[in-house]
Formats: C-alpha cells, sequence, structure tokens
C-alpha cells in the first residue's frame, strides 16, 4: 500500500536541486541545480560556487569587482559535474529561471526540459533565456508546489504538457 503524501518526481528534484543551494556561496542567490535523465535518476547536481580549488577571491568591494564574477553558476556546476558522459535528452531542475548564459550550456548539451522555481532576473536577461529556449525547442515550466508540482508555461505548448514521467511510463 502507498502512502498518500509521497512526493511527486518533480517535487522530489525540485527539493534536491534547493538542498544542493544550500552549499551555495553566492551572497545574492543561493542557487541550486539538479540534471535527471529519463529514469528519473540524478545524473548531475550543482549549487552557485567558485571555480574548483579557489575557495576564497579577494574582492574590492567597488561597483566593478562584484562576487557574481567569479561565481560558477549552479546550473553550470551541474552540467560541468554530470555523472555520465551524455545528458542529451535529460531534464534539469533549478532554483531559478536561468540566465542567457547557463540556457546556452542547457541547450548545448541537448537538455529537452527546464522546471524552475524563482524568477529573479533582469528583463534583458529573462526575454533572451525564453528567446533560446522558445528556438531550441526545450520546454520551461515553473514549479509551484501543490496538486500539479509544475505549471508549464512552455514556448511551443505541446511540448511540456505534463509532470515528469514515472518510471512505469518510460518502459513502456
Amino acid at each position: 500500500m502507498k502512502r498518500d503524501s509521497v512526493l511527486t518526481w518533480d517535487e522530489y528534484f525540485m527539493a534536491a536541486a534547493f538542498l544542493s543551494s544550500m552549499r551555495s556561496i553566492d551572497p545574492n542567490r543561493q542557487g541550486g541545480a539538479c540534471i535527471v535523465n529519463a529514469d528519473n535518476r540524478i545524473v548531475g547536481i550543482g549549487y552557485c560556487g567558485y571555480p574548483r580549488g579557489l575557495d576564497k577571491i579577494p574582492i574590492s568591494g567597488d561597483e566593478s569587482d562584484h562576487p557574481s564574477y567569479y561565481i560558477c553558476h549552479s546550473i553550470m556546476n551541474a552540467i560541468l559535474n554530470k555523472n555520465k558522459s551524455d545528458i542529451r535528452g535529460c531534464r534539469i531542475y533549478s532554483t531559478h529561471f536561468p540566465c542567457n548564459e547557463c540556457a546556452k550550456m542547457i541547450i548545448q548539451s541537448g537538455m529537452t526540459r527546464v522546471t524552475y522555481s524563482i524568477d529573479c532576473m533582469s528583463q534583458s536577461n529573462h526575454d533572451a533565456s525564453r528567446i533560446l529556449f522558445t528556438l531550441a525547442g526545450i520546454s520551461v515550466c515553473r514549479f509551484s508546489r501543490g496538486n500539479d508540482s509544475a505549471v508549464f508555461i512552455s514556448s511551443s505548448a505541446d511540448t511540456c504538457q505534463k509532470p515528469a514521467p514515472t518510471l512505469a511510463e518510460n518502459v513502456e
């Protein structure tokens, strides 16, 4: 007998992204990301942090030396730290809507769906990401905890109509 309060796959993977974000060193945004394959297995995870081997970077504090210039975004880290060679066809769950640079990495790696929770980017960066996702045919879904888990706001309406597939659906 199955419990009634079992997390959906979308809830589970978004929770993993938020858990990962707790490692973030970014003073402005605590970002986390989780890459998932068609079998609902986590194949990559990342958080906002300095490049590998750099624990501390001296920052002057003036406008030309902003901490964000030195931080690798969570999506970048999830893609670079993946545990398999190919993430083509995977989905990514991110605490924040991807910036245009991360959007390009998502497209280049062949992922098919982006699910995010927080949207706090500048309009121009947001627009660039949306345009890139639309042109690449990538589904974009805003996570909303509740009955449906993710509200699909895909740029191409027919590509993202249902929550993450169950393992049984992938086997069929």
